[in-house]
């Protein structure tokens, strides 16, 4: 059992110790679960009030927290607790799932793939031909990656994850469980004599590094040239990103988001969950689409939209306080 004085995880954050304690901590958690074997965490001065009955002996906390540790407790205070916590986290993260051999025998793998070493592929994996992946590679069992794909170096795809032909995934990416890159397009027309005509999806999709994709996440492939994940961006849980729709870099989408076909994201958007965006669609660096919001047009640079059709933050805000006003007097 991994086990920590308030020392050594300073050592990490790097914080300010208030207060001193000689009880060692084994894990993390919540502050009204937390025993007295456990780290927590004050991120935002409303949770002070949990503090007193907490067990926890030590708290990382913002640096405009007021309150006093008490007896034998004591706080380490940062100035971002939430970004501290992912340190600490790191610390105490149980070890990832064991490879007993660094290529499962069961693991199929085209004689023309390339597979870089220190890369890891599991039970029931597909490799198809002229694949290249690169060094430090993990692939957990059943995984398929078909035909010329390239996957970069350090990056961990998760079991049931399918990457399709001519995809291309950067360095340093995580792809979660059932994960699909590379599916067709949603692409139909009219067809007097056919009823609905596919439209062949040809393009595909290229991920930059540090990306992130959450599990049961589907990227789908260009009709032509390609849909395209900056550097750093990370997609949640059930998210829908259409046919050569394009994200800038460190673009957040939270669960069951979606863009639709030919949508462009700047730098540093975020998409809240289940918000959708129509086709076509720009958005502007910086902006935020507040969650279950529909966007039917292009949003300027940094400006934040709610609502359904969504407008701008404050315009929507005044409009429900119209309608809250309305169903008030309505019912008078």
């Amino acid at each position: 059992m991994k086990s920590y004085s308030i020392q050594e995880i300073n050592e990490v954050i790097q914080g300010v110790i208030y207060g001193t304690t000689s009880q060692s901590v084994t894990a993390t958690e919540q502050l009204e679960k937390a025993t007295t074997s456990e780290i927590s965490f004050i991120g935002n001065k409303k949770y002070e009030k949990l503090w007193e009955a907490s067990k926890a002996p030590i708290a990382v906390v913002n640096e405009d927290i007021s309150i006093e540790p008490g007896d034998n407790r004591a706080f380490i205070k940062v100035k971002n607790a939430d970004l501290a916590m992912s340190q600490i986290l790191a610390l105490f993260a149980p070890p990832t799932p064991l490879f007993h051999n660094d290529i499962h025998k069961t693991a199929v793998i085209d004689e023309t793939a390339i597979i870089g070493e220190g890369s890891k592929i599991g039970a029931g994996c597909y490799i198809g031909p002229k694949v290249e992946i690169a060094a430090n590679v993990t692939i957990y069992p059943n995984v398929t990656i078909l035909d010329e794909c390239t996957i970069g170096k350090n990056t961990v795809i998760w079991s049931g994850a399918v990457i399709r032909e001519r995809c291309h995934i950067g360095n340093d990416c995580i792809i979660h469980p059932n994960a699909t890159i590379g599916a067709d397009g949603f692409g139909f027309r009219p067809c007097s004599e056919k009823g609905l005509v596919k439209i062949p999806q040809i393009g595909n999709v290229i991920i930059g590094n540090g990306v992130e994709i959450g599990a049961n996440t589907c990227v789908d492939r260009g009709k032509f040239s390609s849909t395209i994940l900056g550097d750093g961006c990370k997609i949640d849980n059930l998210v829908q990103i259409g046919h050569n729709s394009k994200l800038g870099k460190f673009c957040i989408m939270a669960g069951n988001s979606g863009l639709a076909g030919s949508v462009t994201l700047g730098n540093g958007v975020i998409i809240g969950g289940s918000a959708s965006i129509k086709d076509h669609t720009t958005i502007g660096d910086g902006a935020i689409v507040g969650a279950g919001s529909g966007v039917v047009g292009d949003i300027p640079a940094g400006k934040t939209m709610l609502g359904y059709p969504a407008v701008e933050a404050r315009d929507a805000l005044k409009q429900w306080a119209i309608l809250k006003r309305m169903v008030c007097d309505s019912k008078k």
